[in-house]
């Protein structure tokens, strides 16, 4: 057997495609493999390979690796693969199909111009129609000293976002809208609503050509959140303004370098749980062609069947020793080549199942993210439950795992629309969680907290809503959550009604109030700053159209919410108390104030028995220089009085009032406005915070 000049052995190690000064080695994983070919393409949009490259086990297989070195090529180069081997699929579960073209897993970019999901399903060869990877030079860019920004947890405020729905409306003027590039014009925006990190959807590329459902009128909805990955090392085609031109890396690097510049940190929502392909019935892409019974959760008894613990249709096998190499390798990828600052774990729960799918006490994959010294300073944070019932927040495996919240969400939504006996649980969120976060001794900052996210109502939503509105999905309203502790404030949906959209300005406040006013981290949902609306669709994962872009045109017209919420971030940031990363403890400070003291209308007496309460309030301790605050929940109806501390020499100011119109709603720093008396009438169903500053004429002395 005698090689093309060209071609020589290459290396098992580093996995995907490399260029190297004399070509490209490629190397490929597949352990029950008995043939593997490499497929090169002239052209993107070519229908065959110029080239096929048979890899024979004797000279390019080391162990589970496939691999060559290719003289004379670089980057740009399209590729793809063919493999073939058993099909023994109730038994072993192995799928292989010499017919499909299969992408590389490692591949840094891939193109997809000529894909057609349903040839990738049926019997037929379906090279013509396949999708390819692309050779990229990871080199080939000059970051300008750009590094992760490494900013503390503790400091950090949230702002989650969709790559596309950002800017692909008409009202965001965006160059070419719904593309990487395009975000970055909207960065000056960001930095001056104060957040310090984004957290993108996916932007692993996902098929944005699946049809997932049909709508009412016919309309075919496609893939519009991206929560079904192929390609976990490659950005998003459909992100890229000239993906045919091989610029997916640069455009991706460009975006984060912008965010850097401007002092906010980049965190990827990533899905590592489950990918495109599906069940048994679905596409063979990549990993089903090449090593199906290592990457996925095959049931026991017929390994033809997929355990799904995700709602997709297939679940990854995470903790087998291969995948758990991919994925760790994939994050490492993310930060050192793309300076990534972190990453949100799409139903993380999924990772700690074993081999048949049960709980795993000490899960392999996640203790080898949380000590990896790559990762070792990246932020990372687990949705920490799955589509299969394994809930665990507060007990997530691990140590520095942050954690998204939903007792948070779901308490203060409950308590801010006025149910009653609320106030201990409130209590422990305003603190931190200590009672989920505190037995695994863990800190606030393990704490993701939020009131909205992508998955549910927008903030606006949830004051105009009493019920989804889901119609649009094409799923009969069978789709999204029906208990979103929502309050319609009196209509159902949009109202030309005064006095209903004055209380839901205020009951926006409220909630944005409890977020930032809580220890913990922020999360706020894109949009949320100005009232953006999907109609009250609670589940918009398939609209990729008007109901889920954002409307810019809305943030010029709510300017009192956007302004309001710039002005709480920055009241979150004034007083150190909020972002303080340990949980109350009774400490006092020089003024013989503990870090947190209890009340309802009166002092010291918060009602923790009390059924109908609707009211928290309590009294926050200043260290270290910050001074004395004073918050008032007030969630009835009506307006009450509440009674406030006498600390000796100070006055209490108020600095915050969502009963108050914008601007005086919040205060700046040195135009506090003096409270008289030694009690404050709170309106219903407002949060006011006040602010003890020193005070010679306090009678109190």
């Amino acid at each position: 057997m005698t090689e093309a000049p060209d071609i020589t052995a290459g290396r098992p190690q580093p996995l995907g495609s490399t260029v190297d000064a004399d070509g490209v080695n490629f190397s490929v994983f597949s352990e029950h493999a008995t043939r593997v070919d490499l497929l090169l393409f002239d052209h993107c949009d070519d229908p065959e390979p110029s080239r096929t490259v048979q890899l024979h086990a004797e000279t390019h297989r080391s162990f589970h690796f496939w691999h060559c070195h290719v003289g004379g090529i670089g980057a740009g180069q399209v590729y793809a693969y063919r493999m073939d081997g058993p099909h023994d699929t109730s038994r072993s579960g192995t799928r292989f199909d010499h017919r499909k073209v299969l992408l590389d897993p490692y591949a840094r970019a891939n193109i997809n111009s000529r894909w057609d999901r349903t040839a990738a399903i049926g019997l037929e060869d379906n090279v013509a129609h396949s999708m390819r990877s692309l050779v990229v030079d990871l080199d080939d860019y000059d970051w300008e000293g750009d590094r992760p920004l490494r900013l503390p947890m503790a400091e950090t405020v949230l702002y989650e976002m969709h790559v596309r729905g950002l800017t692909a409306s008409s009202t965001s003027r965006a160059a070419s809208p719904g593309t990487f590039s395009a975000v970055i014009e909207k960065i000056p925006y960001l930095k001056e609503l104060g957040i310090t990190a984004v957290e993108l959807l996916p932007v692993f590329d996902f098929d944005e050509t699946q049809v997932l459902r049909v709508g009412p009128d016919g309309e075919r909805l496609p893939n519009y959140w991206g929560y079904d990955p192929y390609g976990f090392f490659a950005p998003h085609t459909g992100y890229c303004t000239s993906p045919h031109l091989n610029t997916h890396i640069s455009e991706f690097r460009d975006m984060v370098k912008a965010f850097h510049k401007a002092g906010i940190e980049v965190i990827l929502d990533v899905v590592f749980n489950h990918t495109s392909e599906g069940n048994e019935f679905g596409p063979t892409i990549s990993f089903r062609g090449q090593a199906n019974e290592a990457y996925y959760h095959l049931w026991p008894q017929d390994r033809s069947h997929y355990m799904d613990f995700t709602g997709c249709g297939n679940a990854v096998n995470a903790n087998h020793p291969f995948v758990s190499k991919f994925i760790v390798e994939s994050l490492e990828y993310w930060v050192t080549e793309h300076h990534v600052d972190g990453f949100r774990f799409d139903l993380a729960s999924e990772l700690s199942r074993g081999d048949k799918g049960y709980e795993m006490a000490v899960p392999p994959v996640l203790w080898a993210i949380e000590l990896s010294k790559v990762l070792a300073e990246t932020k990372i944070i687990a949705e920490p439950w799955d589509g299969g019932g394994l809930y665990q927040v507060g007990r997530f495996p691990g140590k520095r795992w942050s954690q998204w919240n939903g007792p948070f969400r779901d308490d203060v939504r409950r308590f801010v629309r006025g149910d009653a006996g609320l106030v201990g649980e409130v209590a422990k969120r305003l603190g931190g969680s200590e009672d989920l976060f505190g037995p695994q001794n863990e800190l606030p900052t393990n704490s993701i907290n939020f009131i909205t996210c992508h998955d549910g109502f927008t903030l606006n939503d949830l004051v105009s809503y009493d019920h989804k509105h889901n119609y649009a999905n094409g799923e009969a309203e069978a789709d999204g959550a029906n208990e979103n502790f929502s309050w319609n404030c009196g209509v159902e949906g949009p109202s030309e009604e005064h006095d209903v959209e004055r209380l839901r300005v205020r009951q926006i406040k409220n909630l944005l109030s409890v977020l930032m006013l809580s220890r913990g981290v922020p999360m706020l949902l894109a949009g949320d700053e100005f009232r953006n609306s999907q109609g009250g669709n609670n589940n918009a994962y398939c609209q990729d159209n008007a109901t889920s872009w954002l409307d810019w045109d809305q943030a010029e017209k709510e300017q009192e919410t956007k302004d309001f919420t710039r002005r709480i971030i920055e009241l979150r940031r004034r007083y150190r108390t909020f972002r303080e990363a340990r949980f109350f403890n009774g400490h006092l400070n020089a003024r013989r104030l503990p870090d947190v003291t209890w009340h309802g209308t009166r002092l010291e007496q918060p009602g923790w028995e009390d059924t109908n309460a609707r009211v928290l309030a309590c009294t926050l301790g200043g260290f270290e220089g910050d001074p004395d605050l004073h918050m008032i929940l007030n969630m009835y109806h009506l307006g009450l009085d509440f009674e406030l501390p006498r600390i000796r020499g100070h006055r209490w100011h108020r600095v915050l009032d969502t009963a108050c119109r914008g601007p005086h709603d919040v205060l700046a720093e040195g135009r506090e406005e003096p409270v008289d008396g030694h009690s404050l009438h709170a309106n219903g169903r407002s949060v006011v915070l006040l602010v003890s500053l020193p005070d010679d004429t306090d009678g109190s002395r």
